[in-house]
């Protein structure tokens, strides 16, 4: 079993988690279909949150020719992406010009061994952004896509805050662009819960009304946090101790809430 699958095996089996080299690294499963063949291949690679989509560089740990990857999703920008806990379709598109070079910049900045890549393979690395078309939760149950909601969050803060422990003197661009990708996700998804989800449960289950209003009450205080935690992020000399301290606060109230709210919505939900 050659290095790359014995990566995709573990990330399957253990929700994206992986040990070795890259344990605790930002990864995912990219699967093309192949320019020539059309047959699937899948590629564990590392990426960059930015937004609404995810950034990926094809370094091909600099060698001096483009990984087959690229070339297959130059042929057919439809890809599947697996985060470790959620697989969906995405459009793959080539960044070009200063939109390139300010998110390889970025990526540098953040670490690196992008440049050492760029600079021992002799060529330009092509940038490429992720964007994920979603067509609703995944095939199941209802309380178990809300879990896997919720264990993205869980995670995404888990590498958040180890990713501010290891922070240099200074924050990297990326870790704020980081930190605000959660903060727009998590504000998204309660938005959706608040307008759609709640009150579609308070009119089939009337006695779940309090439990829903404590729910929409986390809601407001974990929005100004998030609120706070922008703050921080805008501060261009924020230190990562005072960062690290805010996304600490995030983390136990949202914990709180995820926890409650699986406890009292799973249930009928599934």
């Amino acid at each position: 079993m050659n290095f790359n699958q014995q990566i995709i095996e573990e990330f399957r089996a253990n929700k994206g988690q992986v040990g070795g080299p890259f344990e605790g690294a930002r990864l995912l499963l990219l699967t093309t279909e192949g320019a020539r063949t059309g047959a699937s291949h899948t590629t564990p690679l590392g990426y960059l949150p930015d937004g609404e989509r995810l950034l990926i560089i094809a370094s091909a740990g600099g060698a001096p020719r483009h990984p087959a990857w690229y070339h297959n999703l130059r042929a057919n920008p439809l890809v599947t992406v697996e985060d470790g806990l959620l697989t969906y379709q995405a459009k793959a598109v080539v960044l070009e010009g200063e939109e390139r070079e300010r998110l390889f910049a970025r990526a540098v900045e953040s670490d690196p061994g992008w440049g050492a890549y760029e600079e021992r393979s002799g060529r330009t690395l092509p940038v490429v952004a992720l964007h994920p078309i979603h067509g609703g939760p995944p095939p199941g149950r209802f309380g178990d896509a809300l879990i896997l909601v919720h264990g993205a969050f869980r995670r995404e803060l888990a590498l958040i805050r180890r990713e501010v422990a290891a922070s240099g003197p200074r924050l990297a661009a990326q870790l704020r662009v980081n930190c605000l990708t959660m903060c727009q996700n998590l504000h998204g998804h309660h938005s959706r819960e608040d307008d759609a989800l709640f009150p579609g449960l308070k009119g089939r289950y009337p006695e779940l009304a309090p439990v829903l209003e404590r729910l929409q009450a986390e809601h407001v205080v974990i929005a100004r946090l998030l609120d706070e935690l922008r703050e921080v992020l805008a501060d261009a000399d924020t230190a990562p101790g005072d960062l690290l301290a805010e996304v600490e606060r995030l983390t136990r109230e949202l914990e709180a809430h995820l926890d409650y709210e699986e406890e009292q919505l799973v249930p009928l939900l599934n």
